[in-house]
């Protein structure tokens, strides 16, 4: 068991408020995601955990153990940097077993556990290579096995994939997700990109100033924010935010087409996913400012009403910069916002 629990976590750097009053509680083997934009505290809350920042208040626990007291060295974690830290003078078995003699583990048990580990990663054909003769996916994995060989209670995991190019990061997230379902290891991984939280995690926290806004599986994130913030955020295209006004109670009127909303509000934002729009005889009108055609969907912005709006129209409609479209949204998926962000889920007419 390794269920990892953060209490009202607070950091101050002098007079910049970085973390506040951050409750968490992370459950065995899960693979949880904190993420957020550079300076929202997601790094500064990891290494809060991982002993190498000290936090102003609060408490950190693994089960019924608080180890936010300890020494990192005493905590039994493991950390995965953005620079993999690969020693270039040791082979990759010397390097996986790095940690296992600073624990003065026998030899002969470090060579089972490096054998083990480095199957795991599928390195085992490459224990004698040395970090200049490896792919940086390859530095990567050798990364990961180091962690995983000393039988960490919790991984954690600072934006591990980030210097890697696109096509290597689709690959070894893939294999990372794989290889830490396989080890049964609590996981706390930090990123910016939320393509990657979403193909990896189990729960996303979505952080912003210091706080943790959402904390809900990928598809909770993305189908039901709390708030703007989180709508902005997590989506690529972003959700399109449009500001609709009441023209009775229950009935609001946006781009030119009256939708029923939730009552005793004259003014809304209601936000649609540029995926949830079709094209219709009518509905919103959208005029057709830039076309981008991008192989699965073809991406349509306009300037409609003074505001950016985007649509994914499906890859085989063909769409002439200048038109002007009118597309109907899926009922079901529109999500309605207060004037200060936070979703509404009140009854609608």
């Amino acid at each position: 068991m390794a269920r990892l629990t953060l209490s009202r976590i607070d950091k101050h750097f002098g007079a910049y408020h970085a973390l506040r009053g951050i409750d968490l509680d992370v459950v065995d083997q899960e693979f949880l995601v904190l993420l957020g934009a550079s300076g929202c505290g997601k790094s500064t809350l990891l290494r809060i955990v991982a002993g190498l920042e000290t936090a102003d208040a609060g408490t950190v626990h693994i089960d019924d153990e608080r180890i936010d007291t300890l020494q990192a060295r005493d905590r039994r974690l493991a950390m995965v940097f953005q620079n993999y830290a690969v020693f270039p003078h040791m082979t990759v078995a010397d390097n996986i077993g790095f940690g296992l003699r600073m624990q003065k583990w026998p030899t002969d048990q470090i060579r089972r556990k490096v054998e083990e580990v480095a199957a795991i990663v599928h390195l085992e054909a490459l224990l004698q290579r040395y970090s200049a003769q490896l792919s940086g996916g390859q530095r990567q994995r050798v990364a990961l096995a180091r962690a995983l060989a000393v039988e960490p209670r919790v991984m954690l995991m600072d934006e591990p994939l980030s210097n890697l190019d696109a096509l290597l990061r689709l690959q070894m997230r893939a294999e990372l997700k794989a290889i830490l379902a396989r080890s049964r290891t609590t996981t706390i991984y930090v990123t910016h990109d939320q393509v990657e939280a979403m193909s990896l995690a189990d729960r996303i926290a979505v952080m912003d100033r210091g706080v943790i806004v959402q904390c809900d599986t990928p598809l909770e994130v993305y189908r039901n924010p709390v708030n703007t913030f989180v709508a902005g955020f997590i989506g690529n295209p972003p959700m399109n935010f449009v500001q609709a006004q009441a023209v009775q109670d229950g009935a609001f009127e946006a781009l030119g087409m009256r939708l029923a909303g939730p009552r005793g509000h004259d003014r809304l934002t209601l936000g649609v996913r540029p995926e949830d729009l079709q094209p219709a005889p009518e509905g919103l009108r959208c005029p057709a400012d830039v076309v981008e055609a991008l192989g699965p969907h073809t991406l349509v912005t306009s300037l409609a009403g003074g505001q950016v709006f985007r649509a994914a129209l499906p890859s085989g409609r063909a769409v002439t910069p200048g038109a002007v479209l009118y597309l109907q949204p899926d009922m079901s998926r529109l999500r309605w916002f207060d004037a200060e962000g936070r979703r509404i889920d009140a009854p609608v007419a």
